[in-house]
């Protein structure tokens, strides 16, 4: 039988009783401890240290996501999975190696889902890495709408649209 779809998003949601990783919300400055990678971050507390030159921002999600919803200025775009047909991306550890340049790494997607996984993969690669909670468009409000609870630009922290 062939592996699940979605299989490495949904395992590590399991593993933590299905709550998001920011179910409960963590203070701006603290870091959640994670199993697998350094932590867990609010967008505030990433966008800090990627000021200070202290980490490096890394934006997993899709080339489309990133021209279609919105991208940071000055992330590193290294999509996890490639569009269409969400296969894992080869050059991966190769990018985020060289993105890090031996500084912390904050992995940001849309949820904050496919950050946890390659926040994994990147500690496993020797580095130190964070998830930032909420991703970049939040969770879904009670239409099933992103952008209005939670998520980067929810904070007002710096994007642009195409």
């Amino acid at each position: 039988m062939p592996k699940p779809r979605r299989i490495d998003e949904a395992v590590p949601a399991n593993l933590s009783s299905g709550l998001r990783h920011d179910a409960g919300g963590t203070p701006v400055g603290e870091v959640r401890v994670a199993s697998g990678y350094a932590g867990d971050v609010s967008p505030l507390l990433a966008w800090q240290w990627v000021q200070s030159g202290e980490a490096v921002l890394v934006d997993v999600r899709t080339d489309a996501e990133r021209e279609w919803v919105g991208f940071v200025p000055g992330a590193t775009g290294l999509a996890w999975k490639q569009w269409p047909g969400m296969a894992m991306n080869p050059g991966f550890d190769e990018g985020v190696v060289a993105a890090a340049a031996g500084r912390k790494v904050v992995l940001l997607c849309r949820s904050g889902v496919r950050s946890v996984a390659a926040a994994k993969r990147a500690t496993e690669l020797g580095l130190q890495a964070y998830n930032i909670l909420e991703g970049f468009e939040g969770d879904p409000d009670q239409h099933g709408q992103r952008g209005r609870k939670g998520g980067w630009r929810f904070r007002g922290l710096p994007w642009r649209q195409g």
